[in-house]
């Protein structure tokens, strides 16, 4: 039976699944989105540019092409009911129910859920409906705090005292922020790391892990982004980690799966690895974006077979990945995140970018230059097709991703693949992947663990 799939959304995470339906035997491709993203038009038999958050429309537009499964990207989806609607109308939606999907858009459900059901990993925090009550609490708390807006920010909301800020402007943020509840959390000191399940009937099946970089700058430095790029490793760890780490972090998502036994689509664990193991950042109810581009392009299991079982009420399937790892880099507009420009025509060389893993080289230890096997990939994002050409939005641009058997491997195809991309007026963060970098992660998790 060919199934028809319904993708909900437009930005690189969007196109990652629209790839992966595209990999998929007898499988037909409709999506919409508010933007059109030129990558995933071009591999769908029809795309219709409508919001994300519009129930109502996202349901005719699936009667319309005789959708038998969706697929739904973006969080606001989820917190306007959109996988409610479609379950409703008889197509089942891979992505949970607004009220399970509260895990991720309702930051004080998240961690009181957390301790109703035992779950492991929950930081010390404390919730408020009052800014004023808030800010006494910065004033009195006996350490560093995060503080979380509730509901959702675009990944953009979170500020540290202690890193991001100072105490005071903590409460100036809390008192004068166009936010009125938060939650107040302890501060984690580690390394940030994701794994991003799938679940459906209680089961679930986990990926690789991938590190994410919200920061703007190179060196961990600016203001936080939706994501400027992230890594995996060729394992299912990444170098600063253990297995017993991965396993520890699985245990949270079987915890959470235990409790929410009607959860359907992707659980996203971000963990920030202490020296007292994992403890739990926060939950997302989707796909991470870019960490869905660094997952989907190493998943060897036919992605739409996933979605079947799912629906179906059958095993899901033993997902398998390829030993390859993987870097992902976002180009983004300048002035990203604070100020960025939007309308600035953008030139992608897409048959350049797909010739890049061919002509990557890393240095041997000897200092000589050595070929890279690989592949690379280009995911369109918050961009906006027109008839003469490709436009920028306020939000990022396009992602280049990597692949080889190292990330060092990986992420000099994906520098290959940026140069080849064509960057002009844009920003990277070119020290994602870099071996450097990844050494100040280990060393990091060396020191916290006194080794």
């Amino acid at each position: 039976m060919t199934e028809t799939v319904l993708l909900v959304g437009g930005g690189g995470r969007e196109h990652a699944i629209a790839r992966a339906v595209d990999d998929s035997s007898d499988a037909e491709l409709y999506a919409c989105a508010s933007n059109r993203n030129p990558g995933i038009a071009s591999l769908a038999e029809g795309f219709e540019e409508l919001s994300e958050t519009d129930a109502d429309a996202i349901v005719d537009y699936a009667a319309d092409v005789d959708a038998t499964l969706a697929a739904i990207g973006p969080e606001s989806a989820l917190n306007a009911g959109v996988a409610d609607a479609l379950d409703a109308a008889g197509v089942y939606a891979f992505g949970p129910q607004e009220a399970e999907a509260r895990i991720e858009t309702d930051k004080a459900f998240q961690r009181e859920f957390m301790a109703e059901h035992d779950v492991p990993g929950c930081p010390d925090f404390a919730t408020f409906e009052d800014p004023e009550e808030a800010a006494d609490y910065i004033r009195e708390y006996d350490g560093d705090l995060a503080i979380k807006p509730r509901g959702l920010t675009g990944g953009k909301g979170v500020r540290v005292i202690g890193d991001q800020i100072t105490e005071e402007e903590g409460i100036e943020y809390v008192l004068d922020s166009d936010y009125e509840e938060f939650v107040l959390e302890e501060r984690l000191v580690g390394e940030e790391f994701t794994i991003q399940a799938f679940v459906a009937d209680g089961q679930y099946r986990v990926s690789p892990a991938v590190q994410d970089h919200k920061r703007a700058y190179e060196g961990d430095e600016g203001p936080n982004t939706g994501g400027m790029g992230s890594y995996s490793d060729a394992t299912f760890e990444l170098p600063f980690m253990t297995e017993a780490d991965y396993t520890e972090s699985v245990e949270v998502i079987d915890a959470v799966v235990e409790a929410m036994p009607d959860y359907k689509g992707i659980l996203y664990g971000q963990f920030m690895l202490t020296d007292e193991g994992p403890k739990v950042v926060e939950f997302n109810a989707r796909f991470g974006d870019p960490e869905a581009m660094n997952t989907l392009p190493v998943l060897d299991t036919d992605f739409v077979s996933i979605l079947q079982a799912a629906r179906d009420g059958e095993e899901l399937p033993e997902l398998t990945f390829s030993n390859q790892a993987t870097v992902c880099k976002y180009a983004v507009p300048d002035g990203y995140p604070t100020d960025p420009e939007a309308g600035a025509k953008v030139k992608i060389d897409e048959e350049s970018v797909a010739r890049a893993a061919a002509r990557a080289t890393v240095e041997t230890s000897g200092g000589e230059p050595r070929d890279v096997d690989g592949d690379a990939l280009l995911f369109y994002a918050s961009v906006d097709a027109r008839e003469d050409g490709i436009y920028t939005t306020t939000s990022r641009s396009f992602a280049v991703v990597g692949l080889a058997d190292t990330i060092t491997g990986a992420e000099a195809i994906a520098e290959e693949a940026l140069e080849k991309a064509g960057e002009e007026g844009l920003r990277v963060r070119h020290d994602i992947g870099k071996a450097d970098l990844l050494q100040q992660r280990i060393d990091h998790m060396n020191e916290l663990r006194g080794e």
